[in-house]
């Protein structure tokens, strides 16, 4: 749930010269896997409330990083840094009361958590808050309200969200329908590695829809998205296949393995 990223530390200025040091040296030991020694660090720190610290507490709880495992013990560090305006607390506490982890489960608590991140800038919290308009989850259904909301992370560059806006294009969901403007935004999203644009992609390529129709394209897109698991494009895949003659197929096959490379 919460990223398996060590949080990176942005907000050191205020910190005494001795807190820097207990600051860099929990980081250091989170790089080189000392959680225990992390946490010795990162505890007096949270303690006295800096932001930081208090995200690594809920890291650490939340995955048994040199603790037992703790969703609850998680919650209380993200609560702390929530409180204080943190967006990345924000949007993890979002997504521990849509499960139910370490939280009682409340969508409209969800949903209030991923507005606060997303008013903050969060790209995952804007996308969240979005996906919350389309599925009416702790909030009232509302499509505008849905693709403003996806749309905004998806400027921010999210692959998910740009994926996700073009379906929305292409449904005229919240949004005018446009096959142009689905086609331009799975295109940015499968370009980036997202497996479900890229089913969608090879699927308006197979089609025709919006464009022109092209086997090739269409086999290429679909491969990547079932190479990744996405079940529908293996059989876009199957169909482009078998109308493209063995040079077309060669030449398909070797713009996937360059696609892959990259």
């Amino acid at each position: 749930m919460l990223k398996e990223l060590i949080v990176a530390i942005v907000v050191l200025l205020g910190l005494t010269t001795s807190s820097y040091a207990d600051m860099a040296s929990g980081v250091e030991a989170m790089n080189r896997g000392d959680f225990p020694a992390a946490i010795k660090e990162f505890k007096p720190l949270a303690k006295k409330g800096n932001v930081d610290a208090q995200l690594q507490m809920g890291y650490l709880y939340y995955h048994g990083k040199g603790v037992k495992q703790d969703y609850t013990e998680a919650s209380k560090w993200l609560k702390k840094a929530a409180a204080q305006g943190n967006d990345y607390a924000q949007f993890n506490l979002g997504k521990m009361y849509a499960s139910g982890k370490g939280v009682k489960q409340d969508d409209k608590e969800a949903v209030r958590y991923y507005r606060l991140a997303a008013e903050a800038g969060s790209v995952d919290g804007r996308l969240a808050l979005g996906l919350a308009y389309v599925s009416g989850a702790g909030v009232e259904k509302n499509e505008k309200e849905a693709a403003k909301w996806i749309r905004m992370a998806a400027d921010q560059g999210s692959p998910r969200a740009r994926g996700i806006l073009g379906k929305l294009y292409a449904l005229g969901t919240g949004v005018p329908q446009s096959d142009a403007e689905a086609i331009h935004w799975y295109r940015l999203a499968a370009e980036a590695g997202d497996s479900d644009a890229q089913a969608s992609l090879g699927m308006v390529y197979y089609m025709g829809k919006g464009t022109v129709k092209d086997l090739l394209q269409a086999y290429v897109w679909s491969t990547l998205a079932a190479d990744a698991g996405v079940a529908i494009a293996k059989d876009i895949q199957g169909l482009a296949e078998k109308e493209l003659t063995s040079a077309q197929l060669a030449g398909a096959r070797k713009r996937v393995a360059q696609w892959k490379r990259k």
